[in-house]
């Protein structure tokens, strides 16, 4: 129905030529764009409202378990937080200064961005069930991973005690909801806490996908894929470190990627990195990190990429 209505104002109203390239930019940029916000708004309104029965006091027992349980509860919780990777940081403060180990933080801190609900439904109505649950899956298993790998290292000494000042609390909330109606206005009014925030990024995503899309010839993207070739994955990771967004914004240049003849774990490599990894975040951590624990964080989250990509790569057929 969307559909249909998007090519009655582009072609119908608007009068746009049916071969125009212009045309075919306007149209993916509008329909794409009311889609995923309209997404956004709906599933973050009912994760918001299940997480309203969530008992906040118990986050902090659970995280602190060993073994290896502490790092899947972190990475879980990360999964359930609608964050890009500078908005996690707060909460990754939080952790530290409540003296939640290291690694278990980190796996928070890793899984927060690169997996979350409104990337959830996105990557399900773009590529099915069976890439979102491989995808959310490879993210856990990444968070998991990569922090107990990083608490075994031992790098506390490298954090910044005296420059820790966490901007939220998410253990002392006590926050009381007294039926349906309040619940249900906690999740809307998240929803559009989050979409204020994002709706820009999506914008610039989308019509940076709609360029692609429409003035990039899928042989020439071909072509510099066949020029990477074994080496794409690391490569696009390494491109996407430097660069900062939302997996809103990256998803739409993630699905074109795609869709031109990017391998899928290529195109799903480069939206990890750009989500989980940036400039930003770098700087913001240095207020609590000396400089080489936070470059083994990237370097320990890129290689848990890279591998994910690879391993998607192999799995494409089975998977698409």
């Amino acid at each position: 129905m969307l559909q249909l209505i998007v090519d009655w104002f582009i072609y119908g109203v608007l009068r746009f030529p049916a071969q125009s390239k212009l045309a075919g930019v306007i149209n993916f940029f509008f329909y794409d764009s009311i889609k995923i916000i309209l997404l956004l708004f709906v599933l973050i309104t009912g994760i918001g409202f299940l997480r309203t029965f969530l008992p906040q006091q118990k986050i902090k027992q659970w995280l602190n378990k060993s073994k290896g349980f502490g790092n899947l509860f972190a990475a879980l919780f990360g999964a359930a937080t609608p964050f890009c990777s500078c908005s996690s940081i707060p909460i990754f403060f939080s952790f530290i200064e409540a003296q939640i180990p290291l690694g278990i933080a980190f796996s928070f801190l890793i899984t927060s961005p690169i997996i979350n609900e409104y990337l959830v439904v996105l990557l399900f109505g773009f590529f099915g069930w069976k890439i979102t649950l491989a995808y959310v899956i490879s993210g856990v298993i990444i968070g998991v991973v990569s922090g107990i790998i990083l608490g075994h290292m031992r790098l506390e000494r490298y954090i910044v005690q005296d420059m820790i000042t966490p901007d939220v609390d998410i253990f002392n909330k006590k926050i009381k909801y007294q039926g349906f109606k309040d619940r249900l206005v906690f999740g809307v009014n998240e929803a559009l806490s989050i979409i204020r925030k994002l709706w820009i990024w999506v914008l610039v995503g989308v019509g940076i996908g709609a360029l692609i899309h429409n003035y990039i010839p899928q042989e020439a993207v071909q072509k510099i894929i066949g020029k990477a070739g074994l080496f794409s994955v690391p490569i696009v990771t390494l491109v996407g470190v430097p660069l900062y967004g939302s997996c809103a914004a990256i998803l739409p240049m993630a699905i074109v990627l795609f869709q031109k003849g990017f391998p899928l774990g290529t195109a799903l490599a480069f939206m990890m990195a750009v989500s989980a990894l940036s400039l930003p975040e770098a700087i913001m951590l240095r207020r609590v990190m000396k400089l080489k624990l936070i470059a083994i964080f990237f370097g320990i989250t890129a290689l848990g990429i890279i591998i994910t990509g690879y391993l998607f790569n192999l799995l494409q057929k089975i998977l698409v």
